[in-house]
């Protein structure tokens, strides 16, 4: 995924370094022209594991249905369409963001709260919500986490006019399975697009300095509007909230990339209640095995995370654990050799960071004992660690 431009987004950061990069799908926002605060555009159209149910309810958020029938996308258009919204937000002139000023949403419960992109209110004056009949709304802020993307918003509204979308299980998504995506691309409200899962459990930088685990990827697609808006899988159900795009351009080049609905559900509830989301961290820094590092370190075989760094005070120095102590000359570049390798996490097979992360995010919390299992010169051994909150 290498030679992609960028226009905003971030890096991997504290856990891996990559070069990948990425595209927010944010929008331009359509002005008059007349220097004054632009309107929105009227809404126009033709037309943990198993505790996902309860983590969803306990926030207020719409319930599963009992069918399991697939619907053609005629039918999930005209099922989820009155619960997706447009966000536009105005900033003041001397705000630096480079990104456009419309974006998506979706309703998440009867209670006025809309779910979208953190990146799509970042830095706001003032944020409007429009419903599928064109009537818009001032909304405020309810919380955002930076680390995920995502941010909930709250809108005084008519409970009749609120269309909950429902939520589905993202765990169990396959690659293949056919999708839809719908939001504002380019401005243009209530746009459908269609496709197929292309992988998942994809690793996203969030632009706060970490990645997002757990995310899935699409050919669904998706341009700059579409930031906020929802994944559907072909029951109608929310099984993400797409995020950004790898794009040379800015614009849609057949990968997309949204955040998956284990993680709504789980950051949602506290976004609401709290405002803000804790997520659990260990506190080192390294990179998956490959083949020089196996051949380096006499290893077998080609999986776990080597431990290079490990920040002081972190959970990973309290309990312990060995980084990286040597460094080899490869092909004109320094590669950090030794330290510990992890290769379990609680009892699950550890190929590369991203199975790392995607049990912290699907399955652990801050306070939480975690269980690694280390190889350490040759020996292996189990540490188990009490996650911290992470740090900005």
């Amino acid at each position: 995924m290498g030679n992609s431009g960028v226009l905003t987004g971030g890096v991997v950061g504290a856990i891996i370094a990559a070069s990948v990069m990425f595209v927010f799908v944010m929008g331009p926002m359509w002005d008059s022209g007349g220097g004054g605060p632009t309107e929105p555009a009227p809404f126009v159209t033709n037309g943990h594991g198993g505790d996902l149910q309860k983590l969803s309810e306990a926030a207020g958020g719409a319930k599963m249905p009992d069918s399991s029938r697939d619907l053609t996308l005629v039918e999930i258009f005209e099922k989820t369409e009155p619960g997706v919204v447009r966000i536009n937000v105005q900033r003041s002139s001397d705000v630096v963001v480079n990104d456009g000023g419309v974006g998506s949403g979706f309703v998440y419960d009867k209670r006025g709260h809309v779910m979208t992109n953190s990146h799509v209110v970042q830095a706001a004056e003032s944020i409007y919500v429009t419903f599928l009949d064109g009537r818009s709304y001032v909304a405020s802020v309810v919380g955002v986490d930076k680390f995920t993307d995502i941010a909930i918003l709250r809108v005084d509204v008519d409970p009749d006019l609120l269309k909950p979308l429902v939520f589905g299980d993202s765990s169990g998504l396959k690659v293949g399975e056919p999708i839809a995506a719908i939001g504002n691309p380019f401005g243009l409200s209530g746009s459908m697009t269609a496709g197929i899962v292309s992988q998942v459990g994809r690793l996203l930088p969030s632009g706060a300095g970490y990645s997002i685990p757990d995310v899935i990827q699409t050919d669904a697609a998706i341009n700059p509007g579409n930031s906020g808006g929802p994944l559907l899988n072909m029951r109608g159900e929310v099984i993400g909230i797409n995020n950004a795009i790898q794009s040379t351009t800015g614009e849609f080049a057949g990968v997309g990339f949204a955040i998956s609905s284990q993680t709504l559900v789980k950051v949602a509830p506290t976004l609401i209640t709290d405002g803000s989301y804790a997520h659990p961290w260990i506190g080192i820094s390294g990179r998956d095995v490959g083949p020089e590092t196996a051949r380096l370190m006499n290893l077998e075989e080609t999986v776990g995370f080597l431990i290079v760094d490990i920040i002081g005070g972190s959970p990973a120095d309290e309990a312990g654990l060995v980084p990286s102590m040597h460094a080899a000359i490869i092909r004109g570049e320094e590669l950090r050799i030794g330290g510990d390798i992890i290769l379990g996490v609680d009892g699950q097979d550890v190929r590369k960071i991203d199975d790392i992360l995607i049990h912290l995010q699907r399955s652990k919390s801050v306070g939480d004992t975690l269980e690694l299992d280390i190889l350490r010169d040759g020996q292996m051994m189990k540490v188990e660690l009490t996650l911290q909150q992470r740090p900005d």
